[in-house]
């Protein structure tokens, strides 16, 4: 680190010398001495650039200052950066042949995705951003965040997925529900999906006004991927244990066609967690058609399917008892594995674009249709025992923790009953059904079945040579239709749809007996619409460059139900209120180099944004309640950021601040809480969060051959109000002097202002070294570092019904401002080492490229905690004092582990 310090200083002080317009020429070859075309050719810090021919050459003319650096970059090719002197005794410059190796770093990407998607969590997918987002970069702290932090759940300035907004031929591809894009609707199609643009943060993109995490944008047209055939076959023990690919494009005809198609295949048994299995298919094809040079159309079908098995987050009593691999969620069926947690996805998507590229101005413009089904199945029960395995009451801390004093001689007894059968009970749980007619378990599927109309279209305008003018408008229809359905009676003739807990119909018009296939326990649905405008005017020099956005948007939102539920007979049926949400945003920013070797850019946004749907109804399962004056999100944030570019040295350094003002949160739990148990739907209003640090990303070329790294994380994420909470009972068991109007209970402010947030690790280092050899070969290895990770934090336990006692509705006596922030402290999670190793190696035989390409993530099996939340069950301050006197909590945070060490190996040849 001593040496980066000196060779900065010392070539930092260097004085520029004179300007000198120069003429840069040179070639452009593979490792096999192949012309490369296409390769963008630049001077860094400057708008000077240019492509290679079909023959690999170039030729740029440029004001050579002292040493510049010139920059070329192609997708699938490791980016080049070579030095260049001015030139003393000539106005030309001819530089050598210039060779560009193959990245094929992209294979790991698939299985990374997948991991970081959130799927092996829980219900709220709400783990790090996905590595997909950022797979278009080459910022070595950006690559470092998506391959190396992102298997801890690490999050780009602690920012949920939500606010990268991700495009596909420059359509929005983001859900209405939750604002993220779902990577499993082309997941496993690596090869078509190369070809990306990628603007981090607040930067300028020309395709739309973006998210604040950044925004990529996916070109799928066959004439910008390279034609021939690629068939690969990787084998990991992570999410899938296998996977076969195969990809072939054609080359532009004398009619102008070109097509792409690409099928995969991934599966496994079980993955790297027990008893989550992978079941995937993925197909892609596409036309496109080259009217004239500057008129194209292209039509794309995507069908990605994707079923696998889910894990639980578990207590550390569990983890002790069974280790870190375990997952309660499935059991063994006629010798095989069953989960009764799965999910399913297909939703096959079709698109047609048209691009026009004239000489000062381009449009595109695309229709999108998308429709399919995402499911989750579950096991439920009805007046018999809970099945699942890790049940408090089964578990030894139950008979220990309990207020009549310690049983250890029953605890032992579960423990050994736990060790004995930690799976789920398949035969049992039949043998309960075929003793009565009447289900009491059954499994079913939550459905969600969607359809999607998406228009629009962008514009870019070239005003003069210096000035660029960006409009867009795009238009989204989406109904979704949301569903219970009976999936498997487990031998029971029928289920009763009663809800068990208040002994009330869920739909009153409907058959009262349901069988498999029916729909059951809830049927309504959403429609959702939004119209998105945006401009942008940019300004680039030599010297400096500059841009501002605004963004206009209109969103609306409409429940509909289709049981009418004996709860709520008055608010459950029919069409609710409609929600209109308007909506305008902010957005600038501009870079200054000082000189071809520092550059300084700072960005500025202030924007507003509607609720998600999941944040906007409070219950839309049973009935129209909306979240009490709901309103639309302002998020205000600034980045200032240095850039070094030395001959062999970059670095980036970025300061950023966000704050999130007016945030709403739905959350669905049981809790036993001062004013009443029962299952309540907990609403968060005026939800501020604070992110603010400084991210470092440097790399050191020490030899042709050696290339050194350091990337570093400080960040702090805290919630920064004391937002309103308040909660709505299913059922009764409230103080009815409590309840207001609208049938929820205000407990005023939760005391959480200063808290982490549960946003993955939110100091993360790593130290790279990388070796590539002449012959076509590397190796690179990287030591992680990664700390302070907190817990999701249970909201209701900070509200001042926690100091109530159910029984008598006075304080406990014994809920000293002491013990309270005693027993609600807020603890890190593990800080950890991590140690990644990848290689690989490439061929070129009777032309035929071939390359293998191996990784090994967490060589040395640590285990670690990723994430996690604290349970809300015991609401109020005498039980969860008594559930706090022993070690293991009957109600401890659940937490999610780490994968420990794990492999990926690929191979694949193109002809």
């Amino acid at each position: 680190m001593v040496f980066f310090i000196r060779a900065f200083l010392v070539l930092f002080s260097l004085s520029l010398v004179g300007q000198n317009a120069q003429t840069i020429t040179g070639k452009v070859v593979d490792g096999f001495g192949n012309p490369i075309p296409d390769v963008l050719v630049g001077i860094e810090a400057t708008n000077s650039s240019t492509f290679t021919d079909s023959l690999g050459d170039f030729q740029l003319s440029a004001q050579v200052k002292s040493v510049i650096i010139l920059n070329l970059s192609k997708q699938d090719y490791i980016t080049q950066r070579i030095p260049i002197e001015p030139s003393t005794t000539s106005s030309f410059i001819a530089l050598e042949t210039i060779v560009l190796e193959k990245d094929i770093t992209f294979e790991k990407t698939d299985n990374l995705i997948t991991l970081t998607d959130g799927d092996l969590s829980d219900d709220s997918e709400s783990t790090s951003v996905s590595a997909g987002l950022l797979q278009a970069t080459r910022d070595v702290f950006l690559n470092r965040a998506a391959f190396d932090f992102g298997q801890a759940f690490f999050r780009v300035k602690g920012y949920d997925s939500r606010n990268g907004q991700v495009l596909i031929n420059g359509m929005r591809m983001n859900k209405f529900f939750d604002g993220r894009p779902q990577w499993n609707n082309w997941g496993g199609l690596n090869d078509v999906i190369r070809n990306q643009e990628f603007s981090n943060g607040l930067e300028a993109s020309s395709y739309g006004f973006g998210g604040i995490l950044g925004t990529t944008n996916i070109d799928l047209r066959p004439s910008g991927l390279r034609s021939g055939t690629r068939i690969s076959s990787s084998f990991s023990n992570r999410t899938y244990a296998a996977r076969l690919m195969a990809t072939h494009t054609s080359a532009l005809s004398k009619q102008g066609l070109a097509y792409t198609l690409s099928a995969s295949r991934r599966w496994a048994n079980q993955g790297y967690i027990n008893g989550t299995l992978y079941d995937a298919y993925s197909l892609y094809g596409s036309l496109e058609y080259q009217l004239t040079d500057a008129h194209t159309l292209n039509a794309t079908a995507i069908l990605a399917r994707n079923r696998r098995g889910r894990s639980s987050a578990v207590t550390e009593e569990v983890v002790a008892l069974a280790g870190k691999r375990y997952n309660p969620s499935w059991g063994r069926q006629e010798g095989g594995i069953r989960n009764a947690r799965e999910r399913e996805v297909f939703e096959p998507l079709f698109m047609v674009n048209h691009f026009f590229k004239g000489d000062t101005w381009s449009i595109t413009s695309g229709m999108a249709y998308q429709f399919g089904q995402n499911s989750r199945s579950r096991l439920g029960y009805f007046n018999a025992p809970n099945p699942d395995p890790t049940y408090f009451r089964y578990l030894p801390s139950f008979y220990i923790n309990n207020s009549i004093g310690a049983d250890f001689t029953n605890a032992n007894l579960a423990r050994e009953g736990f060790r004995a059968n930690p799976q789920i009970n398949w035969q049992q749980l039949y043998t309960a059904n075929q003793n009565q007619e009447k289900a009491a378990y059954l499994v079913s599927d939550d459905v969600n079945q969607d359809k999607l109309l998406h228009i629009n279209s962008t514009a870019n305008l070239t005003i003069s040579p210096k000035t660029q003018l960006d409009l867009g408008v795009a238009y989204r229809s989406l109904l979704s239709k949301n569903f219970a359905e009976i999936k498997d009676l487990l031998g029971a003739q029928f289920h009763e749809d009663i809800d068990p807990f208040s002994d009330t119909r869920n739909d009153i018009s409907g058959s009262l007996n349901k069988l498999e296939g029916d729909t059951f326990n809830y049927h309504y649905n959403l429609r959702a619409s939004d119209v998105d405008a945006f401009a942008q005017l940019s300004y680039n020099t030599d010297r400096w460059n500059a841009f501002t956005a605004v963004n206009y948007a209109r969103t609306q939102y409409q429940r509909e139900g289709i049981f009418q539920n004996q709860r709520y007979l008055d608010n459950s049926l029919g069409k609710g209120r409609l929600l209109q949400f308007n909506t305008l945003g902010l957005k600038t920013g501009g870079t200054y180099s000082l000189s071809g070797r520092h550059a300084i850019r700072a960005h500025f946004a202030y924007l507003q944004r509607p609720p998600l749907s999941q944040n906007t109804f409070i219950n839309p399962r049973e009935n129209n309640d909306i979240v009490q004056n709901v309103q639309s999100e302002t998020v205000t944030s600034v980045d200032l950021n240095y850039f070094l570019r030395l001959p062999d040295l970059t670095a980036r350094v970025t300061g950023f601040y966000t704050r999130f003002q007016n945030g709403t949160d739905v959350n669905f739990f049981f809790v036993d809480a001062g004013v009443g148990s029962d299952f309540v739907q907990e609403v968060l209003t005026q939800l501020d969060q604070l992110h603010k640090g400084v991210e470092l990303g440097l790399e050191y070329q020490a030899s042709a051959t050696v290339k050194l790294s350091f990337v570093g994380n400080l960040g702090s994420y805290v919630f920064a109000s004391n937002p309103n909470v308040s909660i709505n009972f299913d059922t009764a068991g409230a103080e009815e002097d409590l309840i207001n109007l609208e049938g929820s209970i205000d407990l005023g402010a939760a005391n959480i202002k200063g808290l982490r947030l549960a946003q993955g690790p939110q100091q993360a280092y790593a130290l790279g070294v990388e070796y590539r050899d002449p012959k076509y070969w590397w190796i690179a290895g990287t030591a992680n570092y990664l700390t302070d990770n907190y817990a999701n934090i249970s909201t209701i336990t900070r509200t001042q019904s926690f100091f109530l006692n159910p029984e008598t509705g006075a304080r406990f006596p014994e809920a000293t401002p002491d013990n309270v922030a005693k027993l609600l402290q807020q603890r890190p999670l593990d800080s950890f080492y991590l140690l990644n190793l990848v290689g690989g190696k490439s061929w070129l035989k009777d032309g035929r490229y071939i390359s293998i390409f191996a990784s090994i993530n967490n060589l040395f099996d640590t285990s670690f905690r990723t994430g996690g939340f604290e349970q809300s069950r015991n609401g109020n301050f005498g039980q969860l004092q008594q559930d706090n006197l022993r070690n293991d909590p009957s109600f401890a945070p659940r937490y999610w582990y780490g994968f420990g060490r794990t492999f990926f190996l690929n191979f694949a040849i193109s002809f």
